[in-house]
């Protein structure tokens, strides 16, 4: 079954708009592993405008499931932390420094040998590698030619178009998913995935082996509680079932 990471870093964006320590960012980590996720996520940003780089520290002592880094390895910082914390999976994004949220895939032929370079040092580090990839065959095909381990499918354009046409919104995603799957690459999925257009996701593209939600799943816990937000999201992890 698809596996759920929690991106954790609206609890950091809460906590940090008052200082100290509420909520807890390491708690609440601990508490989403206990109600049932399987990994966290976290994305430092060079501002550290919510997860900083001394909670990555902290998250790695206690993590128990899989620990997932995202972020810009154009960031000379970002690289030495995760040589130093070994995570789990590095997933690669090409962020700009003024980014709010990421919006975009790797252009993975214009950048190739960076990004061979880059999935090099992370991998002879015993690290999994991840590259955040638009729906485009192209694309995929370029990932696999940086000895990328899996890709992550951005799909906003997917949730965008959800509402309007799911089989056309879905339908470059499970195209990109087949290619990178027949390529011999593991597949994530994440960006703006929430509980009305994740079931239909996983039913079209079945070897999808995660996936990463964070903004959507902590709105939904004001309504839901967290715990059983968690819950209610693995249950759309299961293809095939009705709600």
């Amino acid at each position: 079954m698809t596996r759920l990471s929690v991106n954790i870093n609206k609890i950091a964006t809460l906590r940090n708009s008052r200082g100290g320590n509420n909520p807890d960012l390491i708690k609440t980590a601990l508490d989403i592993e206990r109600f049932g996720a399987e990994g966290i996520t976290v994305h430092p940003r060079p501002d550290e405008r919510h997860i900083r780089y001394a909670d990555v520290r902290e998250l790695k002592k206690v993590i128990k499931t899989e620990f997932n880094i995202e972020g810009n390895c154009r960031e000379q910082k970002f690289i030495d932390l995760v040589l130093e914390v070994k995570p789990a999976q590095v997933t690669l994004v090409p962020d700009a420094g003024h980014q709010l949220t990421s919006d975009h895939g790797w252009d993975t032929i214009q950048h190739q040998s960076y990004l061979k370079e880059m999935i090099g040092i992370f991998k002879n580090a015993g690290i999994r590698t991840s590259i955040f990839c638009d729906p485009v065959v192209k694309m995929i095909e370029g990932a696999k030619e940086t000895g990328t381990d899996r890709i992550e499918l951005y799909t906003e354009g997917y949730a965008k178009g959800f509402s309007l046409n799911p089989i056309a919104a879905v339908a470059p995603y499970a195209e990109a998913a087949k290619c990178a799957s027949a390529l011999g690459m593991g597949i994530n999925a994440g960006h703006d995935l929430d509980l009305h257009n994740l079931n239909f996701l996983v039913e079209n593209i079945p070897y999808l082996d995660e996936v990463s939600i964070g903004h959507a799943l902590i709105c939904d816990a004001l309504y839901y509680g967290l715990e059983n937000t968690v819950q209610l999201y693995k249950r759309k992890l299961q293809p095939k079932t009705s709600y």
